[in-house]
């Protein structure tokens, strides 16, 4: 396969690169490189997409798949306009949070959507969900439901997470900030979690790309429950120190935020109109090939990179050590 990432520098498309790379596939990466480097056999085009001409050098060609992760609607509108009469196949990763409704646990592909951000450009990312569904109506307006394979994706977690959020657990539970081992974690037997690898949702990609795959899929994750994912964690890190359980009311009043930011809970969410977001349906997906790695695995890598890193740093979600002790302390005096 011909493959053409647009991206391929970051996280996630880096890693569809790399792993198309890897299955012998022929890879260009169109980017502007400052994200990182492009996997060393994979062909690197430098280009600004919020630029004219930014395709000028891919729109001569011919691919079999081009695959694209970009959350602004101007830069798949010009994406889809170059590349439609060159491409078999368009693969746009987009995201769960395209739905209108996340109260709903189990919901599928059928669930309404949000309404389309209007102009090319998202400013905030409170506008997140409505950027991607602009997104996606602008590939599907180009390539339309036999051309198209459209992926909402869930939590993506795995090595180089840098945004924090699944090394967040293992890590706390390998180095408790509290001398007697304890570590803080949500009271919430009800709630869910779902994390996909993102080895795995990029395996996904390339072989769905390859197979030309059409359609839209949820792209999620093992639904667990969110014990069972803090449980999990707390295995591959040999924990074995007291679990102290906060009420989410307390967490809240004490300032800890729900699922990612600074003095954060990690994948908690606090708020029903949210206790879906993490527990979409992904039976369809699975059905036209994607397979995830059992959490256990994922997390022990995660935590595997996340003892390479410098502990000094400031995390993007979780709790600082002295928030840890902090709030520990104010809980075994109420």
């Amino acid at each position: 396969m011909r493959l053409l990432v647009l991206g391929g520098t970051a996280w996630l498309g880096r890693c569809v690169a790399d792993t198309a790379v890897r299955s012998g596939h022929e890879v260009t990466c169109l980017a502007r490189g400052s994200s990182g480097d492009t996997p060393r056999d994979a062909e690197f085009i430098r280009a600004d997409r919020t630029e004219p001409g930014a395709y000028e050098q891919v729109a001569d060609k011919r691919w079999d798949a081009v695959v694209d992760v970009t959350r602004q609607p101007g830069q798949a509108k010009g994406a889809v306009a170059a590349l439609a009469g060159r491409t078999n196949l368009f693969v746009f990763v987009s995201s769960g949070n395209v739905y209108a409704d996340h109260s709903e646990v189990g919901q599928d592909e059928s669930g309404a959507l949000l309404e389309a951000l209007e102009g090319d450009v998202m400013e905030s990312m409170e506008v997140y969900g409505q950027a991607k569904v602009a997104c996606e109506r602008h590939v599907m307006r180009a390539f339309g439901p036999d051309r198209a394979l459209i992926l909402r994706v869930g939590l993506i977690g795995g090595p180089d997470d840098v945004f924090d959020r699944s090394g967040y657990w293992p890590l706390r539970f390998a180095r408790p900030a509290s001398e007697d081992g304890s570590v803080l974690v949500p009271d919430a037997p009800d709630l869910s979690a779902q994390v996909i690898d993102v080895r795995d949702l990029a395996a996904s990609i390339v072989d769905m790309g390859a197979r030309c795959v059409t359609g839209t899929f949820n792209a999620t994750g093992e639904t667990m429950s969110f014990p069972q994912h803090l449980q999990i964690a707390r295995v591959a890190a040999g924990h074995t120190g007291p679990v102290v359980r906060a009420d989410p009311q307390w967490l809240l009043s004490h300032g800890v935020q729900a699922w990612m930011g600074e003095r954060s809970l990690p994948l908690w969410l606090d708020d029903p109109d949210w206790f879906g977001f993490n527990a979409r349906d992904s039976t369809k997906a699975r059905r036209a090939g994607l397979t995830t790695r059992p959490l256990n695995e994922t997390l022990a890598d995660t935590l595997a990179w996340e003892l390479t890193r410098d502990r000094s740093r400031t995390r993007r979600a979780g709790l600082s050590d002295d928030d840890e002790r902090e709030l520990l302390a104010a809980l075994s005096r109420t």
